[in-house]
């Protein structure tokens, strides 16, 4: 199988299942939105219960999806700012990677091959006879 066919069987794949996922998941959203279409009252003022200084009237489920999306960016959020130090440690070890690179080309004699470029065949053994 080539490259080309090969990347296409995991587009397509990728594609069937985001759909297999994200229809259903759809069509739930959907059917929450329709039966939580009633408006609420959100009082950001918590010292006047009566008469609120800043109010907010908008429909329950706009209010529940605000609220996930608020979730989901804030746990990102979190764990981006967690990971932070194993990226610097990555920026870090890649430097170094990088520096002891260019130590080993300036170590190599000028007629030697660089890596990777016409590196010798590898040993053919044949199996076994039994």
């Amino acid at each position: 199988m080539s490259g080309q066919s090969q990347s296409g069987g995991l587009s397509l794949l990728r594609k069937t299942v985001a759909a297999i996922i994200l229809i259903p998941l759809a069509v739930v959203i959907i059917a929450f939105a329709v039966a939580n279409r009633h408006i609420v009252t959100v009082s950001l003022d918590p010292f006047s219960s009566s008469e609120p200084a800043a109010v907010v009237k908008l429909p329950l489920f706009l209010l529940i999806i605000a609220l996930l999306i608020v979730g989901v960016i804030i746990g990102g959020a979190a764990a981006w700012l967690r990971q932070g130090r194993w990226r610097r440690a990555a920026r870090r070890l890649e430097r170094e990677v990088e520096t002891l690179r260019a130590e080993i080309q300036a170590l190599k004699p000028p007629g030697e091959a660089h890596a990777g470029e016409s590196l010798p065949p590898r040993l053919q053994l044949k199996p076994p006879t039994g």
